[in-house]
């Protein structure tokens, strides 16, 4: 076993999310989302290249030269699947290395809103996940796909950077495509599925505007289109899809969206109280004939309110989810005050002494 792969051994025995293998640093893994230091040596800048030589292929070795930054998936044997970002830094080289089951979770089992089914029965529209980095949104849309993948006979394509789940065929047909393995741009690969007859494409990140455009476009015309974006809130993922246009689009923008739009779930990853792993706190906007109204007219700081009133819809807001995981007893009072939207709500949740 090469070293590079006894440490992914020990990332997986310890159900550790994350493996940091970086030049003069010492190595940690994030367990339970927390960075803990792994051995005390700091690592030297030939062992980092001599590891990153170990994962690299010719095609993300020549974008890494070009680039000096690559992503790409590795996969351990029949172990485990990772996502790696090799990087340059001042002390040399850099490894971060996700991992990745090897088959995508079902909704019930990451005990996700019920909602999400509804989101996934759509034929066409725009479905979004949002979050920071590591807020377990590939997770999510994956689950969605299987969910999809499970129920319809239909086809799914995927256009990610790299490919993560590996979606094996049951009742849909399945197309998965690589940014920078079999398409160079995310852009480029939703031009081209335009003419490639999917029903439901999943785009693994929505990062330029004109992938954005060509996304809601997507979804205009009959396609189910599932994507994210780097957004904390269901509001503030409305307001970068509409303000990642020129001011002279924007009108006609929020008229798309207001008819293309079927949801936007925003999650969160919180600490358990037990110190148990972690559990998703998540806000859901579906997009009823009030929120329509309220994209449309621009009134995109009143959409809070719709989720607060929109509950038989199965709209909710973070820091309602927020309160159910603590009366339940699920997280601590300083996760729900560290993670809320409105943090004077949760003060008196705080234990004595805690920072706030």
């Amino acid at each position: 076993m090469s070293r590079v792969d006894r440490w992914l051994s020990e990332l997986l025995e310890r159900g550790g999310s994350d493996m940091h293998l970086i030049a003069s640093q010492c190595p940690r893994m994030r367990l339970d989302g927390q960075l803990e230091m792994v051995a005390d040596s700091p690592l030297a800048s030939d062992e980092v290249e001599t590891m990153a030589g170990e994962l690299l292929g010719e095609q993300a070795r020549a974008r890494f030269e070009r680039d000096d930054g690559v992503d790409f998936a590795y996969q351990m044997g029949d172990t485990a699947r990772f996502r790696v970002n090799l990087f340059r830094h001042l002390g040399g080289l850099g490894l971060v290395m996700r991992a990745i089951p090897q088959a995508p979770q079902s909704l019930e089992a990451l005990k996700l809103p019920t909602v999400l089914r509804s989101l996934c029965q759509h034929k066409q529209g725009l479905v979004l996940v949002t979050g920071k980095t590591g807020s377990g949104k590939s997770t999510t849309l994956a689950a969605m796909v299987d969910f999809i993948n499970t129920t319809r006979r239909s086809h799914i394509l995927t256009i990610e950077d790299p490919i993560e789940f590996m979606h094996q065929r049951k009742r849909s047909l399945i197309s998965q495509r690589e940014i920078g393995e079999h398409t160079p741009s995310f852009a480029a690969a939703l031009r081209s599925a335009l003419r490639e007859d999917p029903d439901v494409i999943l785009v693994g990140e929505l990062r330029d505007h004109e992938t954005i455009a060509l996304a809601v476009t997507a979804a205009e015309t009959g396609i189910l289109v599932l994507g994210t974006l780097h957004t904390r809130r269901a509001d503030l993922t409305v307001d970068r899809l509409i303000n990642v246009f020129p001011a002279g689009k924007q009108s006609q923008v929020r008229i798309m969206l207001s008819t293309s739009l079927r949801g936007v779930v925003a999650q969160q990853l919180l600490r358990r109280a037990d110190d148990q792993g972690r559990v998703a706190a998540t806000e859901v906007l579906v997009n009823t004939s009030a929120v329509s109204s309220l994209i449309r007219d621009g009134k995109v700081g009143q959409l809070e309110t719709a989720m607060q009133s929109g509950a038989l819809m199965g709209m909710q807001t973070m820091d309602g989810d927020l309160r159910r995981l603590l009366d339940a007893g699920m997280i601590s009072g300083h996760e729900a005050y560290a993670h809320s939207t409105h943090k004077e709500v949760f003060r008196a949740y705080l234990g004595a002494g805690e920072p706030l």
